[in-house]
């Protein structure tokens, strides 16, 4: 293998680009494990790194992609050989060390995990990085006492890829499931993947709200923070949980105490980026079976070629996707 292709982000101080170029192995950052790529997949912060204004690349020039699946073609750590099925999500992938939009990657043995049996690496790729922080959202509010007979869940941002992967998994569990959205289009979407109700964005924000309402909500998965994570708060019942990935809808928000001292409400804080090994090895098991969305392929919005992810970046920085963008290798 003479070279091949990968994704390239470049900046200096006057130009950014994003373009399909030639590499060879030796252009790849120091690693134990040489991954043959076979799929990735498009997340906000991979459309933010192909961005000139994203601001999550560390150092230029980078190839995005949080997430890959493949074939190992070669490794010096033991715990590796070739021809094993893997895939790497998060850690620094695609922001500090050369990541998923490439034929062939290297890292950290560290960072690979084995691909479960019952998944493929499209349907790894399918779920990636927001299909492991849907599961690790659900699993952090069942440790703090979520079950199904509690009443309804929320899933906030319902048909981005957290969204999308949180309904599909929620439902397969048993948990009635509501879903917000801002998107009037797609409303069947999230009933079809296991919503019993879909709610707009606006009635998650209304112009005067409480700091305490009628209790609702056993818990939410909320990919969105932002002003109305406060009246999200404010229906939650007594002990449950609001498990908070992103911030979509905004950095900041403000609320009172009562939720917490009244309600016994926990806001959890769920960062897939930096999950230890212990838990992110057994929850990808967990995920290839019974989280498994039965509606997997319904939340692939598009499958592209390195040619097509700049396109596709923008479109997701635009909010105009609905579930994942796969990219295929």
């Amino acid at each position: 293998m003479d070279s091949f292709e990968a994704l390239v982000v470049d900046r200096t101080k006057e130009s950014f680009a994003a373009e399909v170029k030639e590499l060879k192995l030796d252009d790849l950052p120091v690693g134990e494990v040489v991954i043959r790529v076979l799929y990735s997949g498009i997340n906000y912060k991979d459309a933010l790194a192909c961005s000139p204004n994203g601001r999550v690349v560390r150092a230029y020039p980078m190839v995005p992609g949080i997430d890959l699946a493949g074939t190992v073609v070669a490794s010096t750590d033991r715990r590796f050989r070739e021809g094993d099925e893997v895939l790497v999500t998060s850690y620094e992938l695609g922001t500090g060390h050369y990541g998923g939009f490439s034929a062939f990657a290297r890292v950290p043995a560290d960072w690979v995990v084995p691909l479960p049996q019952g998944l493929t690496h499209r349907e790894a790729m399918i779920l990636g990085t927001a299909g492991f922080t849907a599961a690790l959202s659900i699993q952090r509010m069942e440790e703090n006492g979520l079950n199904k007979e509690q009443g309804p869940v929320l899933v906030r941002g319902a048909t981005g890829g957290v969204g999308s992967s949180s309904v599909s998994m929620l439902a397969a569990l048993g948990y009635e499931v509501e879903a917000s959205t801002g998107k009037s289009a797609d409303h069947q979407y999230l009933l079809d993947l296991g919503a019993k109700r879909v709610l707009t964005r606006e009635e998650l924000a209304p112009s005067v709200s409480k700091p305490l309402n009628k209790e609702h909500w056993a818990g939410s998965v909320d990919p969105v923070g932002g002003d109305s994570l406060a009246h999200v708060l404010s229906h939650i019942k007594y002990g449950g949980s609001v498990a908070l990935s992103g911030l979509t809808g905004g950095g900041e928000f403000a609320a009172s105490v009562f939720p917490f001292i009244l309600r016994g409400v926990n806001l959890l804080g769920i960062d897939s980026a930096a999950c230890r090994v212990e838990v992110r090895k057994p929850l990808w098991e967990r995920i290839a079976k019974e989280l498994k969305p039965k509606g997997l392929e319904q939340t692939v919005y598009q499958e592209v070629t390195l040619d097509g992810v700049t396109k596709a970046a923008k479109q997701v920085l635009e909010g105009k996707v609905r579930g994942r963008v796969l990219v295929r290798l």
